[in-house]
């Protein structure tokens, strides 16, 4: 957590250091910027206007908390707002910490739940605004948040959250396995459930079938999949995507940024699955520098995570062969392996770390394809979804 603490006032100015000394004893990893802006302390307040202020820093941390009246932090943020999917936290606390307001990103950027720990540390109330949360909804796009989903589309996910306040039950289709007590205003679709876990037991089953498709019909739904045909389910389907692909990627040397984002690109429009799932590429350790893999994953952000032949050829199950490739690397294939690999291995890891025990062919989608020289495979890591 990177956090910018604004205090316009002497007051307020000594109620910033306790909260600080609180966070840091809770959070001691938390950076906690402190800022003044207050003619009393002239030696520590910004000669800048606040504006300015926080205009730099407003696209740098996770949350601005702004200890004086509402109205200067509105004005304050006001010229930097973005957009809801980016825009950081921002609380007010008043400066005798008795109220702690969240005003903007409430949900995605996680104000809410930061004005509530806030609140803990500090003794003071929180003020939940939110109408979702007043009204103990179902909200999607704090679901999607604590998930670790792609949130496609803002306004959809608007529309859902004012249909569930007016009392409708939205239906929800997933690919993964979903645990927990389905929310009101939700019904998943039986057929949802992505294997035997993610299945509700026969009485809860028995309630959701109770979602009445004469009345929510195939109009509008959420669809929690990683396939782009996820996006047909419904006349207006809000699809929020795990990032839960691993690309597994082997090449020649001096193969070209172009033909692996090319090769990738089809490999993933052929297995129908969405550009936004993939969450890492992964090789053998001979292409830990390969320029054109390098380049392409840092222009797609994805992590590259490579293996020694050795850990490469202790995965488990049916992988093709390839001899020429043998020869080469040591190990008889490399898209698959590594992808299988990666797939389940703990997030981050590289050789080190426990495996879960499923067999990593298990995790393919998609086998070796081979595009213009490049060879590309597809598996996805073992992910689920709570409410």
């Amino acid at each position: 957590m990177r956090a910018l603490l604004i205090a316009c006032s002497l007051a307020a100015y000594g109620r910033m250091l306790e909260l600080k000394a609180k966070w840091e004893k809770e959070e001691p990893e938390a950076e906690l910027i402190c800022k003044v802006k207050c003619r009393a302390l002239p030696e520590l307040s910004e000669e800048r206007s606040l504006q300015e202020c926080v205009g730099e820093w407003f696209s740098r941390v996770d949350a601005v908390v702004f200890l004086c009246a509402a109205g200067i932090a509105v004005r304050s943020i006001a010229p930097w707002i973005a957009h809801k999917g980016a825009d950081p936290a921002v609380i007010v606390m008043d400066e005798t910490l008795e109220y702690c307001i969240p005003v903007l990103s409430g949900h995605w950027g996680g104000a809410n739940a930061l004005a509530e720990r806030l609140a803990r540390m500090t003794g003071a109330i929180p003020v939940i605004t939110t109408a979702t949360d007043r009204e103990k909804k179902f909200a999607v796009d704090l679901f999607a948040k604590q998930n670790g989903l792609l949130l496609t589309d803002w306004k959809l996910a608007k529309k859902i959250s004012a249909r569930i306040l007016e009392g409708e039950r939205i239906p929800l289709y997933c690919r993964l396995p979903l645990a927990g007590e389905t929310p009101e205003g939700l019904c998943v679709m039986e057929e949802a459930c992505g294997s035997a876990p993610a299945c509700r037991d026969e009485g809860q089953r028995k309630a959701e079938s109770l979602c009445d498709t004469e009345k929510t019909g195939r109009k509008l739904g959420i669809a929690v999949s990683c396939c782009v045909s996820a996006q047909h389910l419904f006349e207006e389907t809000l699809q929020l995507i795990p990032r839960a692909v691993v690309v597994g990627i082997g090449c020649k040397k001096g193969t070209s940024a172009e033909k692996i984002e090319a090769a990738v690109t089809r490999c993933l429009e052929e297995a129908d699955l969405c550009q936004e799932a993939l969450c890492a590429a992964a090789s053998i350790d001979l292409k830990r520098e390969e320029a054109g893999l390098v380049s392409w994953c840092e222009k797609k952000g994805l992590p590259l995570l490579t293996y020694s032949a050795e850990v490469l050829g202790q995965a488990e199950g049916d992988f093709s062969q390839s001899s020429f490739v043998e020869s080469v690397t040591g190990v008889s294939n490399v898209c698959e392996r590594s992808a299988a690999v990666a797939a389940q291995m703990p997030d981050g890891g590289d050789d080190s770390g426990a495996r879960d025990t499923a067999l990593c062919a298990d995790r393919l989608l998609c086998r070796k394809k081979a595009y213009d020289g490049v060879t590309v495979a597809l598996a996805q890591k073992k992910v689920s979804v709570k409410f």
